[in-house]
């Protein structure tokens, strides 16, 4: 349904992980809420996915979904929480 002139449109926004390893034959394809987790090799694929349960889990104790969060340090901090960045 097309949005009426000036009308604000609900901001989305989504959580990619692409996984570019592993060539075993299989597609790798994992929706969650705010996620979307495709390829890599079987321990990759499943890495992905206990990182996303774990930014959910993130989320959710700060009561909020992805689109709400604004600021890129905050983004950041809920990535290294949920143990997707080293170091």
């Amino acid at each position: 349904m097309p949005t009426k002139p000036g009308a604000r449109r609900k901001r989305e926004s989504v959580l990619l992980g692409v996984g570019l390893d592993g060539d075993d034959g299989h597609k790798r394809v994992t929706k969650a809420r705010d996620a979307v987790v495709v390829g890599g090799s079987r321990e990759t694929h499943e890495l992905m996915q206990e990182h996303v349960v774990k930014f959910n889990e993130e989320l959710d104790r700060r009561g909020k979904r992805l689109a709400d969060v604004t600021h890129p340090e905050e983004l950041r901090e809920i990535a290294a929480r949920a143990g997707m960045i080293r170091g």
